[in-house]
């Protein structure tokens, strides 16, 4: 069972929410938190699979909440959805620096709000949505390139494998490109992710342009 908590300071949001995600039997909504601070005394709380996290709340806000979340290492399971109003919000590409799965537009559709939660709680970023792709690159243009850390812990086919996610290639597609079996460009993955402290995927691919590894519009 996917366990989730809704933090949303609109209250027929949240019931909006609910109501969807409890329709579905592999998910449960445990819990609703109007603001940040709740939100993460609910994730201590309850360990949820999935956070869904309005950005903009009292108090503390989303993007602090993730923040918290992300870097307790007894909430390590916990994953997080930014939910956002606008597709080209100024905190999105923040939140995935410091350790959300990803983000949904309040309007997306409701599969696509259903399949979202289903994909963060296996342990995959949200990033196939090309919303999101959008919001990176935007910021990407913008944004002067961070220092690039750990970069020299990777292998040499680590760093083209975190390049790869970067441009939004699924392991069976890294496989391919780079002529090894699934399980091996999987193991890469995970490797580049250790080194780099990275939650998921999500986490990869800001690496990647942060660290020049690609470039908006960039594909292999």
């Amino acid at each position: 069972m996917i366990r989730v908590v809704l933090a949303d300071d609109q209250a027929l949001v949240r019931a909006g929410f609910r109501a969807l995600l409890d329709s579905e039997p592999d998910i449960e909504v445990v819990g609703e938190a109007g603001d940040g601070a709740h939100a993460v005394r609910l994730a201590r709380q309850l360990r949820p699979s999935v956070v869904l996290m309005d950005i903009r709340m009292p108090g503390v806000d989303g993007l602090a909440a993730t923040r918290q979340i992300a870097s307790d290492p007894v909430l390590q399971g916990v994953r997080i959805i930014v939910l956002t109003t606008f597709e080209l919000d100024e905190y999105v590409a923040e939140a995935l620096r410091v350790g959300a799965a990803g983000f949904l537009v309040k309007n997306t559709d409701p599969e696509e709000l259903i399949r979202g939660v289903r994909v963060v709680a296996a342990g995959e970023g949200l990033l196939s949505p090309s919303v999101t792709r959008r919001v990176i690159e935007q910021f990407a243009r913008t944004a002067t390139p961070a220092e690039p850390r750990r970069l020299a812990d990777l292998t040499d086919r680590e760093r083209e494998v975190v390049s790869l996610v970067g441009a939004g290639l699924s392991n069976d597609e890294i496989a391919a490109r780079l002529v090894v079996s699934p399980a091996t460009a999987k193991t890469h993955v995970s490797r580049a992710m250790v080194k780099l402290g990275a939650r998921d995927r999500a986490q990869l691919v800001v690496f990647a342009y942060e660290a020049g590894l690609v470039r908006p519009g960039w594909l292999p």
